[in-house]
């Protein structure tokens, strides 16, 4: 489950548009932060992707992914040219196919590799939806998922949402803000689809005649749809940034992405309840949780990504990075299922511990993580002019920054009594015993 936001530049504080995502994945299943250049390949060579391969193209272009550990493709990213994409989960009434093609986050990653713009991305992943398909298992080795996929997708100047079931899709421009979730969103008001959509809707029994015809309405299961609850989650999201549109700012985008249901929110107090910054709990319901998040500050001279690299962005910072700066980064190690030192497994302790008794753990360093991360985001705003070795330069000064206030925070939250109800407490149990993490 995930939640994927835009801010057009006629939404914002400045002009300059805003894009954010929370992926949320089984909590085991670690993220990392990729940065790969701009590459060129031999006219008609293979590509491997997830599971299956596909012609590769003569040149692909510089991307930065936040990318889950196992897979080819990525939960978010950005390219060269400013164009950033983030995808969801979806569920519909014609079911997701179980055979290998190309995952959801396959096709994002191919999008940025190939494609310049929001409108050339979209040609791009759908006539490799079309071409290939989607399906296969969308979650790690021990876990089984299968869905169709959306996508949010923005540069500078534009905005759009894509969403596809099997290899039908239909496409909408945005204007000012717009968020997606687990859910179709596309009612009648589409720009583009694929051919004969509503006759295959008709054809399948979901929609009843072409007069009546709505993507969302129509496709749409009940199941997962309901109890993901993923409209009430973009209903959240959608309140946050219309509240404050054209003021919409960084810090409100990432407020929109720490969004609980209430000031007094508690992981353990519910079995059902999932928010936009999503923690796991004990149930199917609770099984997934926000692993990683990225905020793109989509400057056209310059784009700024600020990202987590970890989970839960109530319990962790986003850190400020630019795409031509990001050769030579200090990301640490591959994070993997298990827990080692990369910079995902090290703060997991972090969120892990405070989640044992979130209300009050919390209060030991929230205060701290909003002060850090704004002396971030000023001082990357500030280096807008500056070459790429000090902007790497200070992206490396903010990692470790980051990781030594984290470690900080720990002993703070340590010494806080646990406070944990027997449900909630076997579930995490099981989560840390697979991952051999000690919390």
């Amino acid at each position: 489950m995930c939640d994927t936001l835009i801010a057009t530049q006629l939404a914002t504080t400045n002009g300059i548009a805003i894009f954010g995502k929370n992926s949320d994945r089984p909590p085991n299943e670690s993220q990392n932060l990729v940065y790969l250049p701009a590459q060129t390949h031999p006219a008609g060579s293979p590509l491997k992707c997830t599971y299956i391969e596909i012609p590769q193209v003569q040149r692909t272009n510089a991307i930065f992914l936040s990318q889950p550990y196992w897979m080819w493709g990525a939960e978010m990213g950005i390219n060269e040219h400013g164009l950033v994409i983030g995808n969801e989960a979806i569920y519909s009434k014609i079911p997701a196919n179980k055979e290998p093609a190309l995952l959801g986050m396959d096709l994002l990653r191919l999008g940025l590799e190939r494609a310049a713009t929001p409108r050339e991305a979209i040609q791009v992943i759908t006539e490799l939806l079309e071409a290939f398909g989607q399906g296969g298992n969308c979650f790690a080795p021990g876990e089984t998922m299968y869905y169709h996929n959306s996508f949010l997708l923005a540069n500078a100047e534009e905005a759009w949402a894509l969403e596809t079931v099997d290899k039908h899709w239909a496409a909408r421009k945005i204007n000012d803000i717009y968020t997606i979730s687990n859910c179709l969103t596309i009612a009648d008001q589409y720009d583009l689809s694929s051919a004969n959509l509503v006759d295959l809707a008709i054809q399948k029994g979901v929609s009843k005649s072409k007069t009546q015809f709505q993507f969302a309405n129509d496709f749409s299961d009940f199941l997962y749809t309901t109890f993901s609850q993923s409209r009430q989650r973009r209903a959240a999201t959608l309140n946050v940034l219309d509240a404050q549109k054209g003021k919409i700012a960084i810090e409100t985008m990432i407020g929109a992405l720490r969004h609980h249901n209430g000031e007094n929110h508690d992981p353990q107090n519910s079995l059902t309840e999932f928010n936009v910054c999503s923690h796991a709990g004990f149930g199917p319901i609770r099984a997934s949780q926000s692993t990683a998040s990225l905020v793109a500050y989509l400057d056209p001279n310059r784009p700024l990504i600020f990202a987590t690299g970890t989970s839960a962005p109530c319990t962790g910072i986003f850190k400020p990075f630019w795409l031509d700066a990001a050769s030579g980064l200090n990301l640490g190690p591959a994070s993997t299922a298990q827990a080692d030192s990369s910079l995902y497994w090290t703060h997991e302790k972090l969120h892990r511990a405070t989640l044992l008794n979130y209300p009050e753990r919390l209060k030991a360093y929230a205060t701290d993580r909003d002060a850090l991360e704004k002396q971030f985001t000023e001082g990357a705003l500030a280096l807008h002019s500056a070459s790429a070795e000090e902007r790497r330069e200070y992206s490396n000064r903010c990692l470790a920054e980051a990781s030594k206030a984290e470690a900080e925070w720990l002993k703070r939250v340590e010494k806080i009594p646990v406070k944990t109800n027997l449900l909630y407490a076997a579930a995490w149990k099981r989560w840390n015993r697979r991952a051999k993490l000690t919390i």
